[in-house]
């Protein structure tokens, strides 16, 4: 059974900063790729990031490269987003994922929780 918790979503005004967390609770087979995707109004879904078991990351959107930092730390079994430079456009519902592997297919083919409302005006 894999547990996702997300936090720290709340409203902002651009170019402020945020990190949201994400506590999980799994096998660590089915935690071994971390990630990150949301879900904007009226938009489809889209990929932020991922992190694997070693540290290795991929931003998935090209629109937060250089903005946005995810890490994990898997002795809290948490991962994190940092999102810096906030555009209204990160306006979306934020989703904590996990997958066997970070390799092919979006992050919403694994677990996912119930997400985390970001907010830029």
């Amino acid at each position: 059974h894999v547990q996702l918790v997300e936090s720290g979503g709340v409203s902002v005004q651009a170019g402020n900063s945020l990190r949201l967390s994400c506590v999980y609770s799994a096998q660590p087979i089915e935690t071994a790729c971390m990630g990150w995707f949301r879900k904007a109004a009226g938009m489809d879904r889209e990929g932020v990031a991922r992190v694997d078991i070693g540290g290795e990351t991929t931003y998935d959107a090209d629109s937060v490269k250089g903005r946005f930092t995810i890490s994990r730390d898997n002795a809290k079994n948490t991962v994190y987003l940092e999102m810096n430079s906030l555009k209204p456009e990160d306006t979306a519902l934020y989703y904590c994922s996990a997958r066997r592997d970070c390799k092919g297919g979006p992050m919403w083919l694994g677990y996912w929780g119930q997400g985390t409302q970001v907010t830029v005006s």
